[in-house]
């Protein structure tokens, strides 16, 4: 884990945030009191699974029929 001031962050944040994409963990600190924490944020977007909820969600026969007088009633459209 390494530290650096706040003044040094600021001179050197586009390196900093290199280092921490790398894995590395940046403390910064205001004098030698540790404020922040500067880390990576994990990439989801390749995570995700095409089909993955294929056969989990079903509909029923009736689900896109248009809606009753009644049910529009219900749901507040008269």
């Amino acid at each position: 884990m390494k530290t650096v001031t706040i003044h040094k962050a600021k001179t050197e944040l586009s390196r900093l945030i290199e280092q921490a994409c790398k894995g590395e963990e940046i403390v910064i600190a205001r004098g030698k009191k540790p404020v922040v924490r500067l880390v990576a944020i994990e990439d989801k977007r390749g995570q995700r699974k095409p089909g993955a909820w294929k056969g989990l969600v079903t509909f029923t026969p009736d689900a896109f029929d248009p809606l009753t007088d009644q049910e529009l009633k219900d749901l507040g459209f008269e």
